[in-house]
């Protein structure tokens, strides 16, 4: 009688002793689904059963059409094919953000997704930039930047992921993506139930989670919930009442007001952001129309005034009536309660400014897989998630109040602004930098030396010195090894075929027109 193969029956003797875990997903959209999937690319499923629950009644809150280049790593996680995602998402490619009146009206800068070139001798370009600004060289320093060079021209290709100048995110159609993940973790074994949650039970000892239960009277117990409701934040916030740590004394606006829009033009691989008397709009090209939206204070703005700035400033026809929602800037005490853990808004959020908010979700679940509990939950891990989440958020803050801080505009809020007691860690940051013209980084950072670079020199804070390594070398011959790079820059990217080019011939979606959703920059 033949023998089974060793594996076959070392696969039974596992499959017997595993106890499975059964992680439940509260809430779908990009945050429920994107946890889903990633833990189910990324966790043995013998281990582990998923389920999401959601709502189609209660909808998702249509922000995150403007991304970082995070969210390519995460589709890449997923499997996604990019070209399809982008077809079925009607989405275009984003190489950076414009600012425009930002600071002081009329000026404009650019916070690409690359730096400025390779150091010459262990010194940053920027450096060199300094002394021959000092010396009466006028050029922006955008002009040192790949990325810029590409953008300004309506211009995209992905290049060598080898030895790629740049990085790129995307902008998309929220409610597509959501629905095109959903798909994509079903497809992975992520089962899915319809329902709306009305309690939860809570274990009488641990205060642990053990079940939620739905407006049809179905019960749904898990090991690890995951909180993906929203501004709601129904587990982490409601049923484990996790404190909220609230920012708005840094992060003075509290609305957005948003509304899609027809496109006019090409779509341009950039998303734009327009300083305004009582706040900031954003611009977010798609294929199929533009995102538009007004980010302000109520207090020192009427919801009256921000319509009628967003709407005067609309070139194409609205499609929709502008939609307001409010919010708070900051985080819970906790990303991590017991067995639940915040994804996204439920735990966290920033103001729209810089696209932070599937950034959030992304680092929220890649974390999460990092200290992936057993089933009886360390709390060392749990710790050390939330001390992790609590300082990345913390240096994100600072880089979106530094926005607003360097700004010279005298309207209310802009003054507001300038006037905040700002938290320690960005003083540090910018005594260093106006003392030095270093970038001081901390550990956790998710903004490295050339986006705070581009912040910085684009609203005109020109530090007191460079580096004394770029007085090595004599004043001509800096000024001519410059002289080049922007040349080279400014020929190569002529190169660069057309944005539109790009996605007719790889990722053009169907014409229909979706479901229009907001955004953010």
């Amino acid at each position: 009688m033949a023998k089974r193969p060793y594996s076959s029956k070392f696969g039974n003797r596992f499959m017997n002793s595993v106890q499975q875990q059964d992680i439940v997903i509260l809430g779908g959209g990009a945050a429920g689904w994107i946890a889903a999937g990633l833990l189910a690319r990324k966790t043995d499923r013998r281990q582990t059963r998923i389920t999401v629950v959601e709502s189609e009644e209660i909808g998702i809150i249509g922000v995150g059409e403007a991304t970082v280049p995070v969210l390519a790593h995460c589709n890449a996680l997923l499997g996604i094919d990019e070209y399809d995602f982008i077809r079925r998402t009607q989405g275009t490619f984003k190489l950076g953000i414009e600012f425009c009146d930002w600071g002081v009206v009329g000026n404009r800068h650019f916070h690409a997704f690359s730096d400025y070139g390779h150091q010459v001798e262990g010194v940053s370009t920027h450096h060199y930039w300094l002394r021959l600004r000092q010396a009466g060289e006028a050029h922006p320093i955008d002009d040192y930047s790949f990325a810029y060079a590409v953008a300004k021209n309506n211009r995209f290709a992905p290049g060598d992921p080898q030895n790629a100048r740049y990085h790129y995110a995307y902008h998309f159609d929220a409610a597509l993506y959501a629905r095109y993940l959903r798909e994509v973790a079903t497809g992975l074994g992520v089962q899915r139930i319809e329902g709306r949650m009305t309690h939860v039970d809570l274990d009488s000892e641990s205060g642990h989670i053990t079940a939620i239960h739905l407006a049809d009277g179905r019960k749904v117990p898990g090991d690890l919930f995951l909180d993906c409701t929203g501004f709601a934040s129904e587990l982490l916030g409601k049923a484990l009442n996790t404190p909220f740590v609230d920012w708005s004394h840094w992060l003075l606006c509290n609305s957005a007001m948003a509304v899609p829009a027809m496109r006019t033009g090409a779509a341009l691989p950039f998303t734009r952001s327009t300083a305004h008397a009582g706040g900031w709009r954003w611009t977010i090209p798609l294929q199929h129309r533009s995102g538009h939206g007004m980010v302000y204070n109520s207090d020192l703005w009427s919801d009256e005034a921000a319509r009628d700035a967003l709407l005067g400033a609309i070139d194409g026809e609205p499609l929709a009536e502008p939609r307001v929602f409010r919010f708070t800037s900051g985080h819970r005490k906790a990303f991590w309660n017991r067995n639940c853990i915040g994804i996204g808004f439920a735990s966290s959020f920033l103001e729209p400014l810089e696209s932070t908010g599937l950034q959030l979700i992304v680092m929220g679940v890649l974390k999460l897989l990092q200290f992936f509990p057993e089933k009886t939950i360390n709390p060392v891990l749990r710790d050390e998630y939330n001390r992790i989440s609590t300082r990345e958020i913390e240096r994100i803050r600072d880089f979106i109040i530094a926005h607003y801080y360097l700004s010279r505009r005298p309207e209310p809020l802009w003054a507001a602004c300038r006037d905040i007691e700002i938290p320690d860690s960005l003083r540090h940051k910018l005594e260093v930098w106006n003392a030095s013209g270093q970038v001081s980084l901390g550990d956790l950072e998710s903004y490295m030396e050339p986006s705070w670079l581009a912040i910085l020199l684009g609203n005109g804070a020109v530090p007191a010195r460079h580096a004394v390594a770029a007085d090595l070398h004599p004043l001509e011959q800096i000024k001519k090894g410059m002289d080049l790079r922007r040349e080279e820059i400014r020929r190569s990217a002529q190169t660069v075929m057309s944005h539109q080019e790009f996605i007719d011939r790889h990722c053009k979606a169907a014409s229909e027109r979706p479901q229009a959703e907001a955004g953010t920059a």
